[in-house]
């Protein structure tokens, strides 16, 4: 066994958390560097162990945990700005890819013509279903009445 690995355990064998058995307690007992090590880590401990303890402020755990939380909100609100920036740079990329497309490959005539097309039957829809539309407005608004009205006597029945 090497001295890094000893080392590596002297302070949990100082605090108690784990006992030196097999090589790590052989390498202790015949290691010089290390046993004066695991002693120093020893005394260390008592020392540690023989000051008293303070309590924390009252509102210590509250207070730092909003402080814990601003900073955090305000990395997710910078994260967030940052992927909004990126996503709307990326569709303005593609919008101007497909923009550059079809004016060099000759598509803005057909899609205007198509764009024309369905603009015009838009308007003749509309002409169409002018005339309806004070009948449907008029059902909405008894099929509305009507709930409003059970809403009403609902509530009152509830009471």
């Amino acid at each position: 066994m090497f001295c890094d690995e000893a080392l590596d355990a002297v302070e949990a064998i100082a605090a108690g958390e784990l006992t030196p058995e097999g090589r790590i307690a052989a390498h202790l007992a015949t290691c010089p560097n290390c046993a004066g090590a695991l002693a120093s880590a020893r005394r260390l401990e008592q020392m540690l162990q023989a000051r008293p303890v303070f309590k924390a402020p009252a509102q210590f755990t509250p207070r730092t945990m909003a402080v814990v939380r601003r900073k955090r909100w305000r990395s997710e609100q910078f994260l967030d700005v940052g992927f909004n920036v990126a996503l709307g740079l990326l569709a303005l990329v593609i919008v101007g890819t497909i923009w550059m497309v079809l004016h060099r490959s000759g598509l803005v005539s057909v899609s205007n013509d198509a764009a024309g097309w369905v603009g015009a039957s838009v308007v003749k829809l509309a002409h169409r279903a002018a005339p309806s539309v004070p009948l449907y407005a008029g059902a909405t608004a008894l099929v509305a009445t009507a709930l409003g009205i059970w809403w009403w006597a609902e509530k009152d029945a509830a009471l």
